[in-house]
């Protein structure tokens, strides 16, 4: 699940308000033992005062940006946690990559230091880290579309196609219609079958061009001749092919459903061509 912050709660917790409740609530005891005042009046004031705060605070962007600012450590824990969770869903030859690299980063962090003999590493390397969350996503990413992509019998849907293209041709005017929307849905559904593949295919090559970048990384480090010289390694690249594939990969995240869409759209009509296929 998706770490949500409650602008509300964050705002009641606020020492302002705090203070503004604790003062309320000091003037209410003391206009009643004083009798100054009516406390239900002083509570009432109070009421409105914090509807008022709660009403206009939370929904003020200028306040969000600073509860965005304050709670980023939080949202960054909550993704490592939901990593980590991820990553015990793996199976053991995938955990393994994972550890790897993982492994690979820390190296290369270790050998920076101990061969430039400084104390500060560069953001290129802290970068590292990025870029292994990054492979961490986008091998979850590929392992369950390799999974969805073996529930689909690719052969099969092509012999349905030809059969129901047959079927088509020669149908009565009546139960034409039905033939040729499950024609349809057929063509979709090789259609669809090949965008997954696509990006399969496109998510593993990025996964062994980090793979190897972080290889690649490790021998520079090792030896570099100068701790300048890791500034000059490409980055940058990387990074950006891993946010092309990541847009990539959400634009082709509905194509997920749609073949499960299309086998419900399927299945009703699949009765009515039982007898013609055999």
């Amino acid at each position: 699940m998706e770490f949500k912050i409650s602008y509300i709660k964050e705002a009641l917790k606020e020492p302002v308000n705090i203070g503004g409740l604790l003062l309320a609530g000091a003037a209410a005891v003391y206009s009643a033992t004083t009798s100054f005042l009516d406390p239900t009046l002083v509570l009432a004031g109070a009421l409105i005062a914090e509807g008022a705060y709660l009403a206009t605070v939370p929904a003020s962007s200028f306040y969000r940006r600073i509860v965005d600012r304050r709670s980023r450590h939080l949202i960054d824990a909550h993704r490592r946690k939901q990593r980590m969770e991820m990553i015990k869903q793996f199976d053991p030859r995938e955990r393994e990559a994972v550890e790897y690299l993982s492994w690979m980063k820390n190296q290369i962090a270790s050998n920076y230091k101990k061969f430039a003999r400084i104390s500060e590493e560069p953001h290129q390397i802290r970068e590292l880290e990025t870029t292994w969350e990054s492979f961490v996503d986008l091998l979850d990413e590929y392992r369950r579309r390799k999974n969805h992509l073996r529930t689909i019998n690719r052969q099969t849907v092509e012999n349905q196609l030809r059969t129901a293209e047959r079927t088509m041709q020669f149908a009565e005017p009546a139960t034409r219609p039905l033939h040729e929307k499950n024609v349809e849905i057929l063509r979709r559904r090789l259609q669809t079958f090949d965008d997954i593949e696509r990006s399969v295919k496109r998510v593993e090559a990025q996964l062994q061009m980090i793979e190897n970048f972080f290889g690649l990384v490790n021998d520079q480090v090792v030896t570099m001749p100068t701790p300048e010289h890791i500034l000059s390694m490409d980055f940058d690249s990387l990074l950006s092919s891993i946010e092309m594939t990541k847009e990539i990969l959400q634009q082709t995240a509905p194509i997920m459903g749609q073949i499960d869409s299309l086998n419900r759209e399927a299945a009703p009509l699949r009765p009515s061509l039982v007898g013609e296929r055999h």
